[in-house]
């Protein structure tokens, strides 16, 4: 039998995952502004979206990563936890494939700054630009469960000494083997070293009903202006 990770009891509180802060405001649509006022564009506008809106299709029970059953309703920004699991790159991201998402989150926000500084500095090295300014919104969330733990530097017990080809910083091909294993295993999801922020820890979260207590935190905005390092601010 192939070894696993080993389990364990996480509580940990005030994780931050950080989205763009265009889409933290959901109780108006960015929709609106477009239509200018006009009601009868504004519902073409909406029709539209619906029929191309990841989210919507996976409440819907439309997607083929997720079933409307594992996502939920009817809790505070419940919307923005379904999108984390609906709303996934085509490539996938380090502990999910193209058809499901994850709700990543880091322990400290600094280590979810760098996360998504070093990827957003990735997109602006392929076209050889780097020039833009993006503000970020922190989203708080608790968690209480047993996750897989690929902590652990010397690989006993399933450390990540054992799980080094899923910490590559360059490839996602045995991390997002592992998350599909474990996923049809029923895990809960992974808790892993960051490989963007030494010491920094992260967290991917493979089940949207334990995502617990999701709430606004501070907001930031990055900035670059010719160099591959953006400037940090709070906003």
């Amino acid at each position: 039998m192939t070894p696993l990770p080993r389990l364990s009891l996480l509580r940990r509180y005030d994780t931050c995952r950080l989205i763009p802060s265009r889409f933290a405001d959901v109780e108006d649509s960015v929709l609106t502004p477009l239509a200018g006022g006009d009601d009868a564009l504004l519902r073409d506008l909406f029709d539209l979206d619906n029929a191309t809106n990841e989210r919507l299709r996976g409440e819907s029970g439309l997607l083929p990563g997720i079933g409307m059953d594992e996502l939920v309703f009817g809790v505070p920004n419940f919307r923005m936890i379904n999108a984390a699991y609906t709303y996934a790159r085509p490539e996938g991201s380090r502990f999910n494939d193209g058809e499901r998402g994850a709700w990543y989150c880091a322990f400290e926000v600094e280590t979810a700054l760098a996360e998504v500084a070093f990827h957003k500095t990735v997109e602006y090295q392929e076209i050889r630009r780097f020039d833009d300014s993006v503000g970020y919104q922190c989203l708080l969330a608790d968690f209480s469960a047993v996750f897989h733990d690929l902590r652990g530097a010397d690989g006993a017990e399933g450390g990540a000494g054992a799980w080094a080809p899923c910490l590559d910083p360059g490839s996602y091909v045995a991390s997002q083997a592992l998350a599909q294993e474990l996923l049809e295993l029923g895990s809960m999801g992974i808790v892993y070293p960051s490989v963007r922020h030494a010491g920094g820890t992260n967290l991917a979260c493979f089940r949207p009903a334990l995502v617990g207590n999701v709430r606004k935190g501070a907001a930031y905005r990055l900035t670059w202006a010719g160099s591959p390092q953006p400037l940090i601010e709070a906003a």
